[in-house]
């Protein structure tokens, strides 16, 4: 497993656009900082330490307040990335420019050789210093093995960059909507929707819940092990204190994942990151984007296209990824299928909180040795290629070759009766084998779904 399903490095898309710059963080209310070890569980009580939080770039020049995160110089920043060449670029969103870089003895004395990535915010972009300062201050208070780790920043006279430790899989959009006959198995697929789920039920435990805001397939990441953690804090904000019911903001995020309440008031509670889980964990059964407009109109949009169809069996069966075909127990699936679709209900009430998905997810796992059994009986591993299909002139050419006359003649006068008998049994096993016909709007197998790279936004 510790090879990634692809070296290649795409351009991060799917990037949240505002309808107004808005802050994510509440700069006249300090946070308090929730720390905890990474043998602890995401969902359990932690202890929290008073932190001075820097309410701008000043304060956080004056007091930079987080010992386990570094300030580096932009000269540092220069030699970590070979003066920022084009050859370290990982990828672009509307933040800036995300560089792969190393910091070691040659970048700061005494600093062990580390690969890092160092987002570079561009200051034409959509993100702002409140949204960088989000970042430092949410990342720089919380650990979490599921949060992405910051391991500094640098905010020297007009440059505001931010050095996280080196995800060396990606995003989980780079290997779940490839353009290439290549797919993650079902087992990598569940393991990842637990971790991200585990993420945001630590951010929602906190003491003070902090509520995501931006959940999708680009903001999760992966490491050599297809762990999963959650990155781009931008958009985090504080939720609801005492006998607050919700957050008041302006609406920003990605069309398509964001909760349908919060979109039409603006009310920001826990439960709108557990809409925009279920999109995900939807994207995850279908193989799927959340917006897909390369696909027939009553399909554009997935939550409402898939989602009445989550609870019926048959009707499940023929939507699910066909890439991941006897990977899974159809039980399993439907039960996971049940989840999304709570989830996803339009009632914020009715969707599940984050640690109540985790209880959930924990039980669908399969064991490592028991998914290796799985795929090594269907001939494949950690990876599913496709062989192209055979060109139909075989078939044509097999159909019109010549039989044996006498053959020819005993066919003759059988007649089109026993002609019809034959048809009528190709049938008859045809509709004996469950699992191999396929509906219409079903993805073929030896196919590959091709989707737009530009989704719509805000």
């Amino acid at each position: 497993m510790g090879n990634c399903l692809s070296p290649s490095k795409p351009p991060l898309e799917n990037k949240p656009v505002e309808i107004r710059q808005v802050g994510a963080t509440s700069p006249t209310k300090p946070n308090t900082a929730t720390t905890i070890s990474p043998g602890q569980q995401p969902t359990s009580g932690v202890n929290s330490i008073p932190v001075v939080t820097p309410k701008n770039v000043r304060d956080l020049r004056q007091n930079p307040g987080y010992h386990n995160v570094n300030s580096f110089t932009y000269n540092e920043m220069k030699l970590a990335t070979k003066n920022f060449r084009q050859d370290q670029i990982l990828g672009e969103g509307g933040f800036g420019i995300v560089y792969r870089g190393v910091i070691d003895e040659n970048v700061r004395e005494g600093f062990k050789s580390t690969q890092v990535a160092i987002k570079e915010l561009n200051p034409e972009g959509f993100q702002g210093d409140r949204e960088w300062l989000a970042e430092v201050n949410y990342l720089g208070q919380l650990s979490h093995p599921n949060l992405v780790k910051l391991i500094g920043y640098c905010c020297e006279d007009e440059h505001r960059l931010l050095v996280y430790e080196f995800m060396a899989c990606g995003s989980l959009e780079k290997h779940l909507f490839r353009k290439v006959c290549i797919t993650m198995p079902w087992s990598i697929r569940m393991k990842i929707a637990l971790d991200a789920a585990k993420g945001l039920a630590f951010l929602h435990g906190a003491e003070r819940s902090i509520i995501y805001r931006d959940f999708k397939t680009s903001n999760i990441l992966l490491d050599e092990d297809y762990n999963a953690k959650l990155s781009d804090f931008g958009l985090a904000k504080d939720g609801p204190m005492g006998d607050q019911t919700h957050v008041s903001t302006r609406v920003m995020g990605t069309y398509g994942y964001a909760a349908p309440e919060y979109v039409m008031t603006g009310h920001l509670t826990a439960r709108s990151d557990v809409y925009g889980y279920g999109v995900v964990l939807l994207e995850l059964l279908l193989g799927r984007r959340a917006m897909d407009k390369s696909r027939p109109s009553r399909e554009h949009n997935l939550v409402e296209w898939a989602r009445p169809l989550l609870i019926h069996g048959k009707k499940l069966v023929r939507i699910l990824d066909p890439r991941m075909e006897g990977q899974y127990s159809p039980r399993i699936a439907q039960k996971v299928a049940n989840l999304a679709y709570q989830c996803l209900s339009q009632n914020p009430k009715g969707r599940p909180t984050m640690s109540q998905v985790v209880e959930l997810l924990e039980t669908f796992q399969t064991p490592p040795e028991n998914a290796e059994n799985m795929l090594a009986q269907r001939g494949g591993g950690a990876v599913t290629l496709y062989e192209v299909p055979k060109s139909p002139d075989v078939h044509t050419k097999a159909a019109r070759m010549k039989i044996p006359r006498s053959e020819e003649r005993g066919t003759r006068r059988k007649g089109s009766r026993r002609s019809e008998e034959r048809e009528a049994g190709v049938h008859r096993k045809e509709r004996s084998r469950p699992g191999k016909s396929r509906s219409k709007s079903e993805t073929p197998q030896v196919e590959c779904d091709l989707y737009s790279p530009s989704p719509t936004r805000f």
